[in-house]
């Protein structure tokens, strides 16, 4: 009896959402991008495959985070040099470059080996409420 491997998925297989993060929890928004990411929504799931989708996310500068973690979340980052430490709290982060909060909350949550790559190139983030990605027909979700 022969038993179906999965393979990993077409490009033509793989479908595409659109998120709209404004008011939204960071961390909650952020689960939910890397599950479809990742394809555990679908039936075909494996860990050692990459069958996620595209996902793309407007108004990524506009999530909420509870409590005090505007200014005591610290993104920290070493140059490789003595003294080289470099950290920045989550309101500086939002001013210089909006999409990194949201795409290192969904980075550390995906898992952390050889199809991590694959499924960060799929996230694609947007400030505002346009995105250029009209003409795949992506889903709303909310």
């Amino acid at each position: 009896m022969k038993t179906l491997i999965p393979s990993q998925a077409k490009w033509s297989d793989r479908k595409w959402y659109v998120i709209d993060a404004e008011g939204q929890t960071l961390g909650r928004i952020a689960t939910k991008i890397a599950t479809y990411l990742k394809g555990k929504n679908k039936v075909d799931f494996v860990p050692h495959l990459d069958n996620g989708d595209y996902v793309v996310v407007i108004n990524c500068d506009k999530f909420s985070v509870t409590g005090n973690k505007m200014e005591d979340k610290m993104y920290h980052r070493h140059t490789g040099y003595l003294g080289g430490l470099k950290s920045i709290s989550l309101e500086d982060l939002l001013e210089k470059k909006p999409e990194k909060a949201l795409e290192f909350a969904v980075s550390g949550m995906l898992p952390k080996n050889k199809l991590r790559s694959g499924m960060l190139s799929r996230l694609k983030l947007f400030t505002g409420t346009e995105h250029t990605y009209v003409a795949q027909k992506p889903e709303i979700i909310k």
